[in-house]
C-alpha cells in the first residue's frame, strides 16, 4: 500500500490531459460501439500498436459484426489473425463472438461483471469495454496503467503475488473519478492507457511533461523506473523441431491442421516432428533417401526458443488424414505459424 493518501485530483488531470494531450486518431477510439473496442483491446494484448492498425482493418472488412465474425469458421479467423502469435487470443475471441450471440442475441452485455463471463474476457478487458461504451464506473489494469499507478502512489508490492496485485485494483478502483461524473470515465480510462504508451515509458519516461508528476512519488524517489515490482519471471525454454517442407512437381506444399492442443493448435503447418529420426521413419524409404536438410534456424517466442530445422522432400507425398497439398495461392487465407509462413515465402520455387 502506498505510504501517502491519494491525490485528490488525480481523476481530474488525467482527464484534462488526455483532451489536450491524448491520442485520438486510432481506428478503435472516439467510438462506443463495443464490438471494436474489444477487438482492438484482444488484438492490443502483447502486441503494438503499429502492427495491430492493419490486422484491425482486416478483420473489420471482413467481420463488420460480431454476427459476422461470430459465423465465420475458425480457419477463416486464424488466415486472418497468422503473424499476430498468441493463437489463443483468435480461438478465444471466435468463441466469444458466438456466445455474445447465442447468450446475448448479438449484443455485448453492459456490465463488467457479465462481460468476464465471456471467454478470453478478463477483468482488465471487460473494464475497457463497459467503461468506454457503458460508461460503468470501473478500472482497468493493464500492463500501461500498472507502471502509471504504481509509479505514482510508490506502490512496492511484488505484482507476482496475487494479494499484491488485488491490492493494486483496490486502490485503482479509489482513483476512478467521482461516481456523479460518469461522462468523465472514458476520458479518464483512455488518458491512463495514453500516458503509460506515450509518456510513462518502462525506460526513461518523460517525467517532466507528465500531469501527474507533482504527486508521483517515483519521480520525487528518483527512481521510476524501479516500479512495478514484479520479481517472478518465467524461465526461458529452447525446443528442437524438424519441418517436413514436402512440395510436389506443380509447386504445392504438403500442410497438415494440428491437433486442438499443443504447439500452434488448430493451425495449418508442415508435419512436425520432435527429431530428424522420427521424420524420416515417417517417409518411405526411397523418400528418405532423397531428404534434404535446409538450414536451421531459430524462432524466439516470449519464454521459449524454437529451433527449427526444415528438411526438403520432393516430388512425394507424405501420409496424414488432416493435410492435403496446398498451392502457394491459398497460403494468404490460411492460419499459419509465423516461423513456417517465412519458411514457404523463403524456400518458394524461383
Amino acid at each position: 500500500m502506498p505510504a501517502q493518501p491519494l491525490p485528490a485530483d488525480f481523476a481530474a488531470r488525467i482527464v484534462d490531459w488526455q483532451r489536450s494531450h491524448g491520442r485520438s486518431e486510432l481506428p478503435w477510439q472516439n467510438t462506443r460501439d463495443p464490438y471494436r473496442v474489444w477487438l482492438s483491446e484482444v488484438m492490443l494484448q502483447q502486441t503494438q500498436v503499429s502492427t495491430v492498425l492493419g490486422y484491425f482493418a482486416r478483420f473489420l472488412e471482413r467481420f463488420p459484426s460480431v454476427r459476422h465474425l461470430a459465423a465465420g469458421t475458425e480457419d477463416e479467423v486464424f488466415g486472418l489473425w497468422s503473424g499476430l502469435g498468441y493463437y489463443s487470443r483468435a480461438r478465444n475471441m471466435h468463441r466469444c463472438a458466438q456466445e455474445v450471440v447465442a447468450r446475448f442475441g448479438g449484443e455485448f452485455p453492459r456490465t463488467a461483471a457479465e462481460l468476464m463471463t465471456l471467454p478470453g474476457i478478463g477483468r482488465s478487458t471487460a473494464a475497457a469495454i463497459a467503461a468506454f461504451c457503458f460508461g460503468e464506473r470501473v478500472a482497468i489494469l493493464d500492463g500501461n496503467v500498472k507502471r502509471v499507478l504504481t509509479r505514482v502512489l510508490g506502490f512496492g508490492g511484488d505484482l507476482s503475488s496475487s494479494a499484491q496485485e488485488r491490492a493494486l485494483w483496490d486502490l485503482a478502483t479509489q482513483l476512478l473519478p467521482p461516481a456523479a461524473q460518469k461522462e468523465a470515465i472514458a476520458g479518464y480510462t483512455q488518458g491512463l492507457m495514453d500516458l503509460g504508451a506515450t509518456v510513462c515509458l518502462p525506460r526513461k519516461p518523460s517525467c517532466m511533461i507528465c500531469p501527474v508528476n507533482g504527486s508521483c512519488v517515483a519521480l520525487r524517489e528518483g527512481q521510476p523506473e524501479r516500479y512495478p515490482v514484479k520479481t517472478r519471471k518465467l524461465k526461458r525454454s529452447a525446443q528442437a523441431l524438424w519441418l517436413l517442407l514436402a512440395r510436389d512437381a506443380q509447386g504445392r506444399v504438403w500442410l497438415e491442421k494440428r491437433p486442438p492442443k499443443g504447439i500452434w493448435a488448430g493451425l495449418y503447418c508442415l508435419p512436425v516432428f520432435e527429431s530428424r529420426e522420427e521424420l524420416l521413419a515417417a517417409l518411405p524409404r526411397t523418400a528418405a533417401a532423397v531428404a534434404q536438410d535446409l538450414p536451421a534456424f531459430v524462432h524466439v517466442l516470449t519464454h521459449r526458443d524454437l529451433h527449427l530445422h526444415p528438411v526438403l522432400l520432393q516430388g512425394v507425398q507424405p501420409e496424414g488424414e488432416a493435410a492435403r497439398w496446398v498451392d502457394a495461392g491459398a497460403w494468404a487465407g490460411l492460419g499459419l505459424p509465423a516461423p513456417v509462413r517465412k519458411l514457404l515465402l523463403e524456400a518458394a520455387p524461383a
